[in-house]
């Protein structure tokens, strides 16, 4: 009667083991031991994997992503505010949205090592690894959110985030609007100019746009972004590199 016990127990251990190595993962990147493991499981899992393992109704990381989204937002808003006292409110969101768009979320996210824990189905990181990361980024501080509360979060976004990855001062020095620019360059020499969105790329659901500029209807660069606004800069800043206007 007694027979099935050390089997279930083989079981119950390589799941305790598997857990083990996950908790000390994860506390080696947000830099403190989660108490429920359950929420950075599910901050980890992309949808495309959790579609792939479990047939009908499944759990992902979308919903800790929206809210990661919100709490990561709103302490970046915070520390800019408070270090830069005197800068408009156009100034601050420029700045936020530079920090916390999908590359540079992309880019942290690979840094701290997030892609080796995350789940995902291997055609969709494929197709789909410009957000993949980035998404799982914000789902963890969803995650950390839930399971540590605000102080603890916003500890970790500052310390581990921005603070080693993000360049404020570069941030701060350097303009993104690369579009504005090249059309005050084009406007000055009399050229006309049109930028073109000449494809759309749908991967589950994001839309990867492609921008195409001409000048006096000359193709002159493409671009590729996860808008068309990010689409547009992009194939203005490689105009002007190839136009070699500094």
């Amino acid at each position: 009667m007694f027979g099935p016990i050390k089997p279930v127990r083989r079981i119950y251990q390589r799941i305790f083991t598997k857990d083990k190595d996950l908790v000390r993962a994860i506390a080696g990147i947000i830099g403190v031991t989660p108490d429920n493991i359950r929420l950075y499981k599910l901050a980890l899992t992309h949808t495309s994997f959790a579609r792939q393992a479990a047939a009908g109704k499944h759990e992902t990381n979308e919903r800790l992503e929206f809210l990661g989204d919100a709490v990561l937002g709103a302490i970046v808003a915070e520390h800019l505010f408070k270090k830069f006292p005197y800068e408009d409110e156009g100034f601050l969101t420029e700045i936020r949205s530079r920090i916390v768009n999908r590359e540079s979320l992309n880019h942290i996210a690979l840094k701290i090592g997030l892609n080796l824990l995350v789940k995902v189905e291997t055609s969709s990181y494929n197709n789909r690894h410009k957000s993949v990361h980035g998404n799982a980024l914000e789902a963890l501080v969803g995650a950390i959110y839930l399971d540590k509360g605000y102080d603890r979060t916003k500890l970790f976004v500052l310390n581990k985030l921005i603070k080693p990855y993000i360049d404020l001062h570069s941030l701060t020095t350097t303009t993104s609007n690369f579009k504005s620019k090249l059309i005050e360059w084009a406007q000055s020499q009399n050229l006309d100019i049109r930028f073109e969105i000449v494809n759309r790329k749908q991967q589950g659901n994001t839309t990867e746009f492609t921008c195409e500029v001409y000048i006096d209807n000359k193709p002159i660069a493409v671009g590729v972004g996860l808008s068309k606004k990010k689409a547009d800069q992009s194939a203005a800043e490689k105009s002007l590199e190839f136009l070699n206007i500094s």
